[in-house]
């Protein structure tokens, strides 16, 4: 048995003699240089924007070719543009996505020449850059978009505070700031139609599934829609337990909002009787109940779990879920189709190590499939893009005028010369400066225009450069 001055001499020997006191005081070290770090890394995306301006996209080049490089104002009005490729070579060196290097590279554009003062703050170490950037993505995408003006009364209130707050009070003042901002045409009490941004949606995150097969939907509804949803969803939910379901009441009013919508669907709008006069449960033409209802789960999920031929067939407890890459069980698949009116389609197996071709340039469905399932995302480093809404790309372009001529197809339309590309890094890989090769199926290596090399394979992207990369983090 390990005693108990065992145990803390060993937790000592760990900290290295640091007393308390040392060992709060490394860590706010610690903290002020990843603050500094973070400034300097703002800096750095500012500097890289400058050197490509739009002027450097037209710099060897006399005609523009459809789909080739154009400007992209990634930041509020009077921010420079950039020239779209260059983002994407940031966002890989920094090992994040492209969409999140426009978003850096946005922020420090916005900072420094819509919000001076808070760009100073930053640099001078009085407010850490994340704070910044919360309140840049905030300006730069205001509904109605504000002006140089108003975003620059925004930097005079909210830099004093912005050190001081936590996020949820940060981004509450910022909506305040910008709210107080907005167009005068607006807020004029004169005008007997004032042009208010209808800001009602319905968005169901349908891209984050969580673990228990569930997902989120945000809304902003008309008061009296919501107050009549509100009441929608508490009688379901009281119905629900009164049927005997022990669920929480807030499980029991997600239920409630599913059943809203199958009841909505499943309503019989060609006129089909569902029961019979007698009540006896058989529509008006001896057809069952429900008979003439349309099928109301209208789910389309490629869902994939491992099996296996021992005795009996056997499928493992877990499987993956290709809308939002998740782990998704067993049991919540087999409760979703044995809900009534659900569809269920079984789709044959494709063997991912099988060549499939075809000998002209379209690629066939069941190629499309098979890529779809090899690759799982865009193929360009750190991409996240399902690639079922990616295209299709011949890594070694296909040459229509190969039979015509005699000669051999350079790009032939086969597996291991396929690749899933959102449209995006689709027209930098064809008007851009990057390379990408694929000497094995689904493995592709990419060359930036700047030498810096990376794998994409069905574990993610590796750096190939020859600076050894740190090492990993503990998955």
């Amino acid at each position: 048995m390990t005693s108990t001055r065992e145990r803390a001499t060993s937790a000592a020997d760990a900290t290295d003699g640091l007393s308390a006191r040392e060992v709060l005081e490394l860590a706010r070290s610690q903290q002020r240089a990843e603050d500094a770090a973070a400034a300097r890394k703002l800096e750095a995306a500012a500097m890289w924007a400058d050197l490509h301006p739009p002027e450097s996209i037209h710099a060897a080049a006399s005609y523009m070719v459809a789909g080739s490089e154009h400007e992209e104002p990634i930041a509020g009005p009077g921010c420079p543009a950039v020239a779209q490729f260059c983002i994407a070579e940031l966002g890989t060196v920094l090992g994040i996505s492209t969409t999140a290097a426009t978003r850096l590279i946005g922020h420090a554009l916005e900072l420094r020449h819509r919000l001076p003062r808070l760009w100073a703050a930053v640099h001078s170490g009085r407010v850490p850059a994340w704070r910044a950037r919360l309140v840049a993505e905030a300006a730069i995408h205001a509904t109605p978009g504000l002006t140089p003006e108003s975003v620059g009364w925004i930097d005079r209130q909210i830099t004093p505070y912005a050190a001081k707050v936590g996020p949820a009070q940060l981004d509450r003042l910022v909506s305040e700031a910008i709210a107080r901002q907005h167009p005068a045409e607006r807020l004029d009490p004169d005008d007997p139609h004032p042009v208010c941004p209808d800001t009602r949606h319905v968005t169901i995150d349908a891209g984050q599934v969580a673990y228990a097969g569930t997902t989120q939907i945000t809304a902003e509804l008309d008061l009296a829609d919501a107050c009549d949803l509100d009441h929608a969803l508490r009688t379901g939910a009281a119905e629900l337990k009164a049927l005997g379901s022990n669920a929480p009441l807030d499980a029991r009013r997600a239920m409630a909002l599913g059943h809203l919508a199958r009841h909505q669907l499943a309503l019989d709008l060609a006129g089909t009787p569902a029961t019979s006069a007698s009540g006896s449960g058989s529509g008006s033409a001896g057809h069952p109940v429900g008979a003439g209802l349309p099928t109301t789960r209208a789910l389309e999920l490629h869902l994939h779990f491992d099996a296996g031929l021992a005795s009996d067939l056997t499928i493992d407890a877990f499987g993956r879920l290709e809308e939002g890459q998740r782990l998704l069980l067993l049991e919540t698949v087999k409760q979703w189709c044995g809900d009534s009116h659900t569809r269920i389609t079984i789709k044959p197996v494709i063997d991912l190590n099988t060549e499939l071709h075809t000998t002209g340039y379209e690629p066939t469905d069941r190629q499309r499939e098979q890529i779809a399932l090899r690759d799982r995302t865009c193929v360009f480093p750190w991409c996240s893009q399902p690639a079922r809404r990616c295209d299709l790309d011949h890594t070694e372009p296909f040459d229509p005028t190969a039979a015509a001529g005699g000669r051999s197809q350079p790009g032939p339309t086969t597996t291991v010369n396929l690749g899933a590309l959102c449209r995006r890094h689709h027209r930098l890989k064809t008007h851009g400066r990057w390379h990408v090769t694929q000497p094995t199926s689904g493995v592709f290596d990419w060359t930036s225009p700047h030498g810096h090399t990376y794998r994409r394979d069905h574990t993610g992207t590796t750096r190939t450069d020859t600076d050894p990369d740190p090492p990993a983090a503990a998955p």
